[in-house]
């Protein structure tokens, strides 16, 4: 679902060009002006302009900017057209497009000293395949994160004070460098093709990858044919759960404040060198463990559907990558020998491609999902409830929660998780997670970009716009309609596991759709689903199933969770003369 479990490592600066930004801060007003010269672009440049504030001097402001409570502070708006040396204001009353967050203005900021960095997220012009046009930000290889994204341009962070009569004019220039792309090792390989539908739909090459993780002897037994399991994820340049290497005796240790570990970076890369001794083992089933790499310009990942604002990735993935994989990598290439696993964004996708083709997989393990119910949509009902941000009452309203910790307790509000993706894109253009929730759900609006579920502003529920989310991409709400004709194909095949206690409240949803499987089988409701539903007695996201292991250590062993059922599964449904032995060496 979100990002906090990919990790993107750091990359060298490169000098390239010159930014200029002027800050002042005068007793009337506080604004940030900003240009950029010809010596760095000499054509006009269209994108979401972001200034950024820190109190915290461990990280550049831009590395800051999160839905957490550590949170910096950015302000953003849109820029058509800007032109080298051309000055847009950021103003302290807001208006204009700008946007801030957490606070919502520049009056809002206290005076003080801050370390302040301009970001210049660049927007590239589309003119997809039905005629619209839009201006988005283009994945340009490092899983559309804007703090990052090669060509974007951002300024060397300065210290300045802000408050009444302070005046600074800062200089920037840097644009943010070109992704090296990961070398083949003996386990890990690479695959990219060129998608023929979704470059039509773009109208440019557009271009889909993966990560394949193959098994232990895959060189030397030519004559394998491997079963192939999914395992759906967010844009990951690499397997960061596998380490042919004992872990780094000199790692300085790190808190987890998620996991409430000491030393947690260490116990990663030893539970990363377990998984290598244990896909190594000779007992280990050969298999190949897929990640795809579907970023585009909504979102690090797609959602492995098809959508009509994102694009028909569900097709492309299933017959145009799928298949090269398959035939690069020797995958048996049936259906009964292709698996899916997930938490997540994942767990969604893995349930979702197995509804939408249900022929094409064998199992879904699915793991603390995106909601998969719009009843419950986190904490909000899409059709019942009017607003996202409060719930009312007779005479008052009570503010609604996005996220809790494992106490319970919020650690932000629906309404500011809303703030924090306005503040870094307009018309769903944020490349976070209700913006890609939206582009993936809803249909297209007049203007090219996805129809609104809800007002940003006032969180007014759109409920036309939910009523096409309930019939294209209400997991629950699709089951519960075909039934009749899904249910034998999808027979055996489900299995959702979600923590009592997820911190985006996703074991909701889980439950309505429980509420549903637990029916099937009985009179009026076709055949049993013969799948398991589990949830984990206090647990965060992203509970996997597995009751001996906490969140911290389960979440590095989906192979450990699901491959044993795998097995078992396909010894039970394998057609006669299928291949179940060239994979067993």
């Amino acid at each position: 679902m979100l990002l906090e479990e990919v990790l993107y490592s750091r990359m060298r600066r490169v000098l390239v060009g010159l930014v200029a930004v002027l800050v002042s801060v005068s007793a009337g007003a506080q604004t940030v002006a900003v240009r950029f010269p010809a010596a760095v672009s000499g054509k006009a440049l269209d994108g979401r302009l972001m200034v950024l504030l820190s109190n915290d001097p461990s990280e550049e402001p831009r590395m800051q900017i999160n839905d957490t409570m550590a949170s910096q502070q950015v302000f953003g708006v849109t820029v058509d057209g800007m032109k080298p040396g051309q000055t847009v204001v950021v103003a302290d009353e807001g208006g204009d497009g700008i946007s801030g967050y957490p606070r919502a203005t520049l009056k809002d900021v206290p005076p003080g000293d801050y370390t302040v960095q301009a970001v210049l997220n660049v927007y590239e012009t589309f003119h997809r395949g039905d005629g619209s046009v839009v201006k988005l930000s283009a994945d340009r290889g490092e899983g559309k994160q804007w703090s990052v994204a090669p060509g974007n341009l951002y300024s060397k962070p300065v210290k300045v004070h802000v408050g009444p009569g302070t005046k600074l004019e800062i200089s920037m220039d840097q644009v943010m460098p070109e992704i090296k792309p990961e070398a083949d090792t003996k386990f890990i390989r690479h695959i990219r093709i060129q998608s023929a539908l979704l470059t039509k739909f773009w109208g440019r090459p557009v271009f889909l990858s993966a990560v394949v993780m193959v098994p232990w002897g895959f060189d030397e037994h030519p004559e394998a044919r491997y079963p192939l399991i999914v395992a759906q994820d967010h844009f990951v340049s690499e397997f960061d759960d596998f380490r042919t290497e004992p872990p780094d005796a000199n790692l300085k240790p790190v808190y987890s404040d998620r996991f409430h570990l000491a030393g947690y970076n260490r116990i990663m890369q030893e539970e990363a060198y377990k998984n290598y001794q244990e896909w190594i083992a000779p007992k280990t089933p050969r298999m190949l463990i897929v990640k795809l790499q579907h970023a585009n310009p909504f979102y690090d990942d797609s959602y492995a559907v098809n959508s009509a604002n994102v694009g028909p990735y569900g097709d492309a993935i299933e017959t145009e990558l799928i298949p090269a994989i398959e035939k690069q990598f020797r995958g048996i290439g049936k259906g009964w020998a292709r698996f899916l696993y997930g938490g997540s964004t994942g767990g969604w996708e893995s349930l979702a491609v197995q509804m939408f083709y249900p022929d094409h997989y064998n199992g879904a393990f699915v793991a603390c999902p995106d909601p998969v119910d719009f009843h419950a949509y986190m904490t909000r009902d899409l059709y019942k409830d009017d607003n996202m941000f409060y719930a009312q009452g007779a005479n008052k309203r009570v503010e609604q929660p996005a996220m809790r910790n494992y106490l319970g307790q919020t650690l932000i509000s629906m309404r500011d998780n809303i703030a924090y993706e306005a503040a870094l894109g307009d018309h769903g253009r944020s490349g976070d997670q209700f913006d890609i929730w939206q582009a993936v759900y809803s249909p297209q609006g007049k203007d090219g970009y996805p129809l609104p579920i809800f007002d940003k502003t006032t969180g007014v529920i759109d409920h036309k716009t939910a009523e096409y989310w309930r019939e294209h991409y209400d997991l629950d709400a699709i089951l519960q309609k075909d039934w009749g004709t899904l249910g034998p194909k999808l027979q055996g095949k489900l299995h959702i596991y979600v923590g009592s206690d997820d911190t985006y409240f996703l074991n909701n949803a889980v439950y309505l759709m429980q509420d549903f499987l637990d029916k099937t089988g009985t009179p009026g409701y076709g055949v049993p689903y013969e799948g398991e539903v589990k949830y984990g007695p206090r647990a965060e996201h992203c509970w996997n199933g597995d009751p001996a292991k906490p969140n911290a250590y389960s979440r590095m062993h989906y192979n450990q969770m699901y491959v044993p059922q795998i097995v078992e599964r396909m010894e039970k449904t394998a057609p006669a003369g299928a291949d179940l032995s060239s994979w067993r060496y």
